[in-house]
């Protein structure tokens, strides 16, 4: 039996043998990451924020504490307000009072803020987060969204409780009490979860400048607790300046009902704190434009 063999040509046998396949080009790297708009970085930011473990303690800690300071702060206020010299008396501030446990949540705040940003440079997933997304502005946006998303309402309930629950003791005690309809209560309400929606912020930008959790923890403590503590020991002008313009001083005046001439109003203190965070932010910006991951 013979076999008869064909020879093709170069193009025949190039199409016989390896026929072409039509179709689109398999898309680049490049061009899956530049299709990945804000709306994509903001899912994956608020799931990793969801998922995160911290997150939940961070807000079940400030909650605890808010509350258990407002009690612990009114039924002692309430209790030695009768005691008070009439000049004490007249100063005496129930909004201030119960809303006190704001010094340990602006912290818990800020710590959740830091650790938006710090996490992933631990755990090294800021490589894969701007591969995916290799517009770090987007990046940084998206979370800062996100975590405002988060602490405000947060923010917001935090101080809800604790002013409910003061004005709870500090009516016990027979002292000097508001009802959340009064105007500097509601206020302070919501004066306080902007304030510590700043310091979520705060924390954030921090995290992104120094990159390291322990360092940004230890920034807060002395920015936002050890300078207040100290800022009535300061000398002269110095002390007058911090007392009135110090940015998480000139902020805590959101929830003060009682009124000092010598201190800024509650929103301009409001928007000294806020201005101070936003400058910080925009220095985060710049230097996490131009960090190596």
């Amino acid at each position: 039996m013979r076999h008869t063999v064909t020879h093709l040509g170069p193009k025949a046998a190039k199409g016989k043998l390896f026929p072409r396949v039509r179709g689109r080009r398999p898309a680049s790297n490049d061009t899956r990451t530049s299709r990945a708009t804000f709306w994509h970085s903001l899912r994956a930011e608020w799931i990793k924020m969801r998922t995160m473990r911290s997150t939940l303690y961070v807000i079940l800690g400030a909650l605890a504490f808010s509350m258990g300071l407002a009690a612990l702060s009114g039924s002692s206020a309430g209790g030695e307000y009768a005691r008070l010299p009439p000049a004490d008396q007249a100063a005496f501030d129930p909004l201030a009072t119960s809303l006190r446990g704001y010094l340990v949540a602006q912290i818990a705040f800020g710590l959740l803020g830091g650790l938006v940003m710090t996490s992933e440079y631990g755990a090294r997933t800021i490589v894969a987060t701007l591969t995916s997304v290799p517009h770090r502005a987007r990046v940084l946006g998206s979370k800062a969204a996100v975590l405002v998303g988060v602490a405000l309402p947060v923010g917001v309930l935090v101080s809800l409780a604790g002013f409910l629950i003061g004005q709870a003791s500090l009516s016990g005690a027979g002292a000097p009490h508001l009802a959340l309809s009064d105007g500097a209560a509601l206020r302070g309400v919501f004066g306080g979860g902007m304030y510590l929606a700043l310091a979520g912020l705060f924390g954030l930008a921090l995290g992104a400048v120094i990159c390291s959790t322990t360092a940004t923890v230890t920034t807060l403590f002395g920015v936002m607790l050890i300078v207040q503590a100290f800022a009535p020991a300061l000398p002269g002008a110095v002390g007058d300046w911090v007392s009135k313009f110090w940015p998480p001083i000139a902020g805590g005046r959101i929830i003060t009902a009682f009124r000092d001439p010598e201190l800024l109003s509650p929103w301009a203190g409001l928007a000294v704190m806020a201005g101070c965070v936003a400058a910080l932010l925009a220095a985060a910006f710049i230097v996490f434009r131009e960090r190596d991951a």
